[in-house]
């Protein structure tokens, strides 16, 4: 795993403990150069502090999703801010989950565990049908074997956790899922996950496949619900 945190103190803990617990942990201090790592190699996990030199946490975790070996990997982000602001951002740049300063080790480990287990939890493929290729709308597939959305021709960076809600919505359309039972299924009923990582899946889904993400037309709002897939004709 790469951990990036400018607190040198910071990071010799979080390397130190992480080792006990079996992980091969790379570690740097600024957000430049880690972004250089990041191109270079793929990670199981990146531990990504928010305020670095060089280049912040946020805008790093948005290079690492644009592409690369890491496209895919899973990111906790660490914060010394408790705000719903700075969350929401964190999440949406990207991240799977996000850590408030000061934390214990033992709950970093836990969260790092979770991330780590939901990163392994694959959308399943419909009994019976294992070349499904799913027809969304005009123009957009979802490729379920080869976990791959295609828009235009063009194929669309899509994260673990966007491409497996986007699959349970879209292979029951008309189907409204609440947020709890989409964090059950997607999630695997990760007790860490909120109501609001899911608002903010979404979001990233729809500003990646709606012609117009306020007005969406493919994953529609059921109000005081969930969500659902549109079910086009």
């Amino acid at each position: 795993m790469l951990v990036v945190e400018d607190d040198h103190s910071i990071r010799e803990l979080l390397q130190l403990h992480l080792g006990l617990a079996g992980f091969a942990v790379d570690d740097e201090g600024n957000g430049r150069e880690a972004l250089d790592k990041a191109r270079d190699r793929a990670y199981d996990l990146l531990v990504l502090d928010v305020m670095l030199p060089g280049l912040d946490g946020v805008s790093l975790c948005r290079a690492v999703r644009a592409g690369g070996p890491n496209v895919n990997t899973p990111i906790l982000m660490l914060t010394a801010r408790d705000s719903e602001a700075d969350t929401v951002i964190g999440l949406e740049s990207g991240a799977d989950d996000y850590l408030t300063k000061p934390f214990g080790v033992r709950e970093l480990q836990a969260r790092i565990g979770a991330v780590m287990r939901r990163h392994k939890h694959a959308a399943v493929v419909p009994p019976g049908e294992p070349d499904t290729v799913l027809q969304l709308a005009p123009g957009v597939t979802v490729d379920l074997p080869k976990r791959l959305v295609v828009a235009n021709g063009a194929p669309i960076d899509l994260t673990r956790q966007e491409f497996d809600l986007l699959v349970q919505l879209a292979s029951r359309p008309g189907v409204v899922f609440s947020r709890a039972r989409l964090i059950q299924t997607v999630w695997n009923g990760d007790t860490y996950v909120t109501e609001r990582t899911v608002d903010t899946v979404v979001s990233r889904l729809r500003k990646k496949l709606e012609t117009d993400p306020r007005q969406p037309a493919l994953i529609l709002t059921a109000w005081g619900v969930g969500y659902k897939f549109a079910d086009l004709p």
